[in-house]
């Protein structure tokens, strides 16, 4: 059931340095993560995943033809994950997800405690609001493409003063979703209306880093707290001004924040 996802993978392992995981947003690739793989190039090796059917990583395996007949979870991009760490050899790692990349990060933190070192999660959820949002949306971009909701989604990405100081960085993230296969978008949507950690926070024993944008219309802070309060020992940082993709609009913070945790942790 796990499909091949796409990565990038520099510099190559070695024993004295912590392997760290990106995991993006639904609607991104792992370029989202160039700030912070340059800011951790020296103390760690950084893995970045197209998580599925997003950038160079397909729905299914098209060798086998094979996917999620009763519909892809989170369970299963999380599993696509553990596949790829098992392939490349890498036993514990840090990983550290944004968004969709932070749901998949708090389930391979709660399934594979042996294996995540450390945690950090990113303008992300326990429960990303009501189901029905995300059926429709998966429904929309079936029917128009993901380009039609390309610019309304990168809106929310960032604060509006941000976006008209770097027309550029939007003109690219916008082009970034539309790139998007509209049935790889979809059925992350599809996940995330059935994803809800809520149950498995309590069990999340790695250290744990939780950011939050203090303007994210998307997952506000008070989402960001219920991880904190559901993890034991977990840290809440909340970065202002900041919205969705955090990681990109306050990247010299974020990629602070995550050295200082991976770092401390290894």
């Amino acid at each position: 059931m796990t499909v091949p996802l796409a990565h990038d993978l520099t510099p190559a392992p070695r024993p004295d340095a912590p392997t760290v995981v990106l995991l993006g947003s639904l609607g991104s690739d792992r370029s989202m993560w160039d700030a912070q793989v340059a800011a951790l190039a020296d103390v760690a090796s950084v893995l970045t995943v197209d998580v599925r059917g997003h950038g160079g990583s397909p729905v299914t395996d098209t060798d086998t033809d094979t996917g999620a007949p009763d519909g892809v979870t989170v369970d299963h991009l999380a599993a696509d994950v553990t596949a790829l760490l098992d392939d490349l050899g890498l036993g514990r790692v840090r990983v550290v997800g944004l968004s969709l990349g932070g749901a998949v990060a708090q389930t391979l933190a709660a399934q594979h405690p042996d294996r995540i070192a450390s945690l950090t999660v990113l303008c992300s959820a326990a429960r990303f609001g009501e189901p029905d949002a995300w059926t429709t949306r998966a429904d929309t971009v079936r029917r128009d493409g993901v380009a039609s909701i390309a610019g309304s989604i990168v809106e929310r990405w960032f604060t509006a003063e941000y976006a008209a100081a770097h027309p550029d960085v939007v003109d690219r993230c916008v082009a970034m979703v539309s790139a998007v296969p509209d049935e790889g978008y979809a059925v992350c949507c599809e996940a995330l209306s059935r994803f809800d950690s809520r149950p498995l926070l309590g069990t999340i024993t790695a250290p744990t880093l939780v950011i939050a944008g203090d303007r994210d219309p998307a997952t506000p802070p008070e989402s960001l707290a219920v991880i904190a309060d559901g993890i034991a020992g977990a840290r809440l940082e909340v970065l202002s001004p900041a919205a969705h993709l955090a990681a990109i609009e306050r990247a010299a913070e974020v990629s602070a924040l995550v050295r200082a945790h991976v770092t401390a942790h290894s």
